[in-house]
């Protein structure tokens, strides 16, 4: 009896600390349903009309990724929108996005992508109501758009300070993936400050919130109800949501906002430089402890930094007193510098560290272009694992300056060129800040160095981009 009777309060512990725990790995799980009740009324769906384009497999129903969940929609939507696309004439065409209320006199925040090239663009609130909108400026570098309703009495959603998030933290969305209004995800922050291609001026927010297509320009929020970001792109093979989203910091948003609404345009800092990320090898060939800051690659003519004492090869550590920790930070903090601005730039420069005084330009709103180089038959020799070539007078007038003007790369034949990460067709014009004038002059500029050291080779691809990679000597 008292071996049964030890046995039945050892089940009965082992019990309570089972419910005790299931209770306690749930109660720390975040509830958000009243998130979700107190700002559903601040989320607004969005379509647009653009007229003269060729329908497609999608109308006024939600894009699809294939046929399979094409025939699935059917059964909700019907037939209309999503028939041959080959038997029906060309007609407007139309697009759906998410979007939330900016302030209770009508403005509403979306995406630039959402309302590009619309021509016209409507909002449908909470209530049903559906109001025509106005544009009242567009900011495709950060994806923003800001619109204007005719509407009173707006609930507006409560603005966050992104700054503050940190990786791991909940966060939550609300939009209308494939059309299908009021859908909530909720997630967490995976990363921060991430740096994606062809985005320079929006450190984005990665998270694992289910996003789909419709969802752009819906909000992201915390679990106080604030708004710290806004749903812009996903990463995806298939089309569809596969754990890789990023928004747009509401931080970099309120200050697009303000712009737009103040001048219907945005204006940011411009430096006139190319940069790139100073890699592990890189530090060392540049006597550098640890990576950071960003890279000067290359130096665009008759821009801001064209006029200071920044050179080609220097490293920005500070940007008016902020610090660079990678080259992806670098961009958001000049074009959100004020223009005009004397600021100082902290640089390092063969080990030195050196201050550049700087005054801020505007960026101008075309890109400069560069030159292609053309390829023509080389002089062959094999150094580094490569074969190199001195240049044609095409290939010179393309890079060359001051009659220096550097190697081309022929092929890659093995180490150490392969895993320096050099490519065929590269123009080497610099090593270790030397100009580079021949192929045998970089020859004697080799057997110069310390085998086994790594130095930093100055390199222009074919696009005209021209960016430092790290060799190490043999």
């Amino acid at each position: 009896m008292r071996n049964l009777s030890k046995t039945i309060i050892l089940s009965f512990i082992t019990i309570f600390i089972f419910f005790s725990q299931a209770f306690a790995e749930n109660h720390s799980l975040p509830d958000f349903t009243k998130l979700v009740e107190d700002n559903s009324s601040s989320i607004v769906n969005i379509s647009t009309v653009r007229k003269g384009a060729k329908k497609n497999n999608s109308n006024s129903a939600p894009q699809v990724p294939n046929d399979e969940l094409n025939e699935f929609l059917k059964k909700f939507f019907g037939d209309k929108g999503f028939g041959n696309p080959d038997k029906n004439p060309p007609r407007n065409s139309q697009s759906m996005g998410s979007g939330f209320i900016y302030s209770s006199d009508g403005y509403v925040i979306t995406n630039h992508h959402v309302i590009a090239d619309a021509t016209q663009i409507i909002v449908k609130l909470n209530d049903k109501r559906e109001l025509d909108a106005v544009l009242i400026g567009s900011d495709p570098s950060s994806d923003i758009a800001l619109l204007k309703i005719k509407a009173r009495n707006l609930k507006p959603v409560k603005i966050g300070n992104s700054k503050d998030l940190k990786v791991g933290q909940w966060v939550l969305a609300i939009g209308s993936p494939f059309g299908f209004e009021s859908t909530v995800t909720a997630g967490i922050v995976s990363a921060i400050n991430r740096s994606l291609p062809n985005d320079n001026y929006v450190p984005f927010i990665q998270t694992d919130v289910a996003i789909n297509p419709g969802n752009s320009g819906g909000p992201l929020f915390n679990l106080n109800g604030e708004v710290v970001g806004i749903n812009a792109q996903i990463f995806s093979r298939s089309g569809g949501f596969m754990g890789l989203s990023f928004a747009i910091p509401m931080d970099v948003a309120s200050n697009v906002i303000s712009q737009l609404k103040r001048t219907g345009k945005v204006s940011r800092g411009w430096l006139g430089v190319y940069i790139q990320e100073v890699t592990n090898n890189l530090a060392k060939s540049f006597g550098m402890k640890k990576p950071s800051g960003a890279l000067i690659s290359r130096i665009i003519p008759d821009g801001p930094a064209a006029k200071t004492d920044l050179k080609v090869g220097d490293i920005i550590l500070k940007f008016d007193g902020k610090e660079i920790e990678s080259s992806s930070s670098l961009p958001p903090i000049v074009g959100n510098t004020r223009i005009g601005k004397n600021v100082k730039i902290e640089i390092l420069r063969n080990g030195v560290k050196k201050i550049i005084k700087f005054k801020v330009m505007e960026l101008p709103a075309q890109k400069v272009s560069s030159k292609e180089i053309k390829n023509t038959k080389p002089k062959i020799k094999k150094v580094l694992g490569m074969t190199i070539s001195d240049l044609n007078d095409k290939e010179k007038n393309s890079v060359g300056k001051d009659g220096i003007y550097g190697i081309k790369v022929i092929d890659i034949i093995g180490n150490p060129a392969y895993e320096a990460g050099l490519l065929k067709n590269d123009i080497i014009y610099q090593i270790s800040g030397n100009d580079i004038k021949s192929t045998e002059h970089f020859e004697k500029l080799i057997k110069k160095m310390k085998k086994g050291d790594f130095a930093p080779l100055l390199v222009r691809r074919s696009q005209g981009n021209s960016i430092y990679l790290a060799i190490k000597i043999e």
